[in-house]
């Protein structure tokens, strides 16, 4: 199956999506108000806030909300390890736009297993400054089609004055 233009169209809204969320802020504040983007460090950020990282959340939705993610920030992934009452998950580092938007885990890597979310969580630093696209790869890719645990991210330097 080939790259359709829909598919280039998508992943070109996706990438623009991105880029524009990333330099949202840019020139926020004034002499007035200091800039949303500016911070004093990294950021711990728990990856889907109070809902952690589980089946069911727009975590698209919750990188939008949560952006600008910047260079050093450690994102953190907490789930529950496999039981008889949870669903396991995990963490892909996924290579390309195209296996993003598919879903697609053949040349993904994994960065965490299903054991490594719980307790204090699985820690992933922003350390270059390029797209990371992040889903959960457990059966087979489901949780990342259907469960809507994917989302991307493009960290920015912090701007200091």
């Amino acid at each position: 199956m080939g790259f359709t233009f829909a598919h280039q169209l998508i992943v070109i809204v996706l990438v623009a999506s991105m880029l524009g969320v990333s330099l949202a802020n840019k020139d926020w504040g004034s002499h007035h108000h200091r800039p949303h983007n500016l911070t004093n460090g990294p950021r711990r950020i728990i990856v889907g806030g109070s809902q952690s990282w589980h089946f069911g959340v727009n975590y698209t939705d919750w990188s939008l909300k949560n952006a600008p993610f910047y260079l050093n920030d450690t994102l953190v992934f907490k789930y529950d390890p496999p039981s008889n009452t949870t669903f396991p998950h995990s963490v892909y580092l996924l290579p390309n736009p195209k296996s993003f938007l598919n879903c697609d885990l053949r040349k993904a890597k994994m960065m965490a297993n299903p054991t490594q979310g719980s307790g204090n969580g699985f820690e992933l630093v922003l350390k270059r400054r390029k797209p990371y696209y992040f889903a959960c790869g457990e059966r087979n890719g489901f949780h990342c089609k259907v469960g809507l645990m994917k989302f991307a991210v493009a960290p920015l330097r912090r701007r200091r004055y």
